[in-house]
Formats: C-alpha cells, structure tokens, sequence
C-alpha cells in the first residue's frame, strides 16, 4: 500500500490511564523533537489534564477523542498516524477493533497485552489484511514479554558462545516491587474466567508454541508444571509462578512472523 500522509509519527492510545500516562511521561522526556506525538483517550478532559502534568516538551501534543466501542473513531485515530500504541485493555474485551483499525489502515500497531487468547484471535483475523496494507502488528511490548523474551535470547547466545549447546530448559527469576495497576488485574480476572469457561482457552494456556505461525512443525511439549503457587524463598524472598510466563513465548509482526522456543532463531523484522 503506497504510504498515506499522516499528522502523527505515534498516538498514545489510552493517554489517561495509569501506564498510559507513565508511558506519556516517558515520550515527554526521550522523543525526538521533532516527534509529531498525539495523546488518545474517550475523554478531552482527562487528556488535557494528563498533557499539564507532563514536561514541556508535550504541551504542543495533539489530543484526539478516541473510544474503542467506535469504529468509526477509531478508523480516523489509525488512518492519522504512522504508528498507534495502545495500553487500552483488557484486550480481550477492547484491543480487537484497535488491531482490526490499524491493520485496515497500514498503521504499525503495538500495546502491552499478555494475554494470550486475545493474540491468538488477533492473528487468526487480521494477520492477512495488515500483510496487505503493509501494517506491522507487535504484541506484548511490556513486562510479560520483553525481558523474558530478551533473557532468553541473550542466555542462548551466551551458551552457544561457550560451546554449551542449546537451552533445553529455562527458568526466568525476577525481583519486583510494588503492586499491580487496575487494567492488569482485570486482564488476569478475565483470563481465569475465561479459562474456566472454555476448555480451547485452556488448552492455549497450557501450548507454549500456540501462537507459532506453524504449530505442526512445532515439538508436542507442554508447559511444565508449577511448582506451587506461593511460597518463601530461601533469602526470605516471597516467590510465585508468575501467570503471563505460561501464556506468551514469542510475538509477530504481520509482514514477518518470529516465534521464540527452545531454540531461537532471527525473527526478521522482529526487532
């Protein structure tokens, strides 16, 4: 698709939320200058008020009246920016239209989902249309993808450069503090429920190469156990599985899609 002239170079979608805004911040203080960056959210108010509280450098940023239960919206969101990042979730319940608008527009896509169900549908519907339009389509941008993802890789280079071989096993352990924000709580609520419901929902749960473009060519392994869900650590440290690890083992990009198993190879335009 010959590339369309946009008014924005990114739109934040979700501006006004807790990580929306704490994403804003950080566009604020390492953008370019000459980033043309747009804030997005169902309310102009809460979006002017998100914009005051930034560095001035965002004081100039458009602000653009979006809600996911409008297509038409968010059409017009998607067809005016090269790049949309969405922190609008649960996904499952409102990230599909967001995919469907920027696939339709050739608009490159990114949010911070881990849930797994919710990539899965993504990609079964709207894979091949944003082929077409030249969209770029990248899930799972944040904590439940990103430094694992980048563990895993980094592990695995380590061990071929040392002539270990390749990983068979990996167990990630992460410190963290602090809670949990309201979207994410809602996004695991929804993924209980929704694997209580319905058993194709837990059978994703439990494939690790369920979002593989080519699940045939993939190993029959399943997800390790658990190992129990709350206990204390030996330096005194609560410890716990962490859900999301069970549910994302890669991410794609429309034009180019990477999986990341027991062995990981290029992803192409995956980066």
């Amino acid at each position: 698709m010959e590339a369309l002239a946009r008014d924005h170079d990114i739109v934040l979608f979700g501006a006004t939320g807790f990580v929306g805004e704490l994403i804003a911040g950080y566009l604020a203080d390492h953008a370019p200058p000459d980033l043309r960056v747009g804030l997005a959210g169902r309310s102009r108010v809460k979006l002017e008020a998100v914009r005051s509280r930034l560095p001035v450098a965002a004081q100039d940023w458009s602000l653009i009246e979006a809600d996911s239960g409008s297509p038409d919206s968010l059409a017009a969101l998607a067809a005016g920016t090269r790049v949309l990042f969405t922190t609008v979730g649960p996904y499952a319940k409102y990230g599909l239209p967001v995919v469907e608008a920027c696939a339709r527009a050739g608009t490159h896509y990114g949010d911070l989902t881990g849930e797994v169900s919710f990539v899965r549908e993504a990609i079964d519907r709207w894979d091949a249309l944003a082929r077409t339009t030249g969209a770029r389509i990248i899930h799972a941008c944040g904590y439940d993808s990103v430094p694992s993802d980048l563990a895993v890789l980094l592990l695995h280079q380590a061990a071929e450069a040392d002539g270990a071989g390749g990983l068979t096993e990996v167990q990630l352990v992460a410190r963290a503090k602090g809670g949990f924000s309201g979207g994410t709580i809602d996004s695991m609520r929804g993924q209980l429920d929704g694997m209580r419901a319905d058993p194709v929902l837990r059978s994703l749960a439990g494939d690790p190469y369920c979002l593989s473009p080519d699940r045939t060519a993939e190993p029959s392994n399943r997800q390790p156990p658990d190992l129990g869900w709350v206990g204390r650590s030996e330096d005194g440290l609560w410890a716990a599985p962490f859900i999301m690890r069970r549910r994302i083992r890669g991410s794609y990009v429309a034009a180019m899609p990477c999986r990341v198993g027991p062995t990981v190879g290029p992803c192409g335009t995956a980066k």
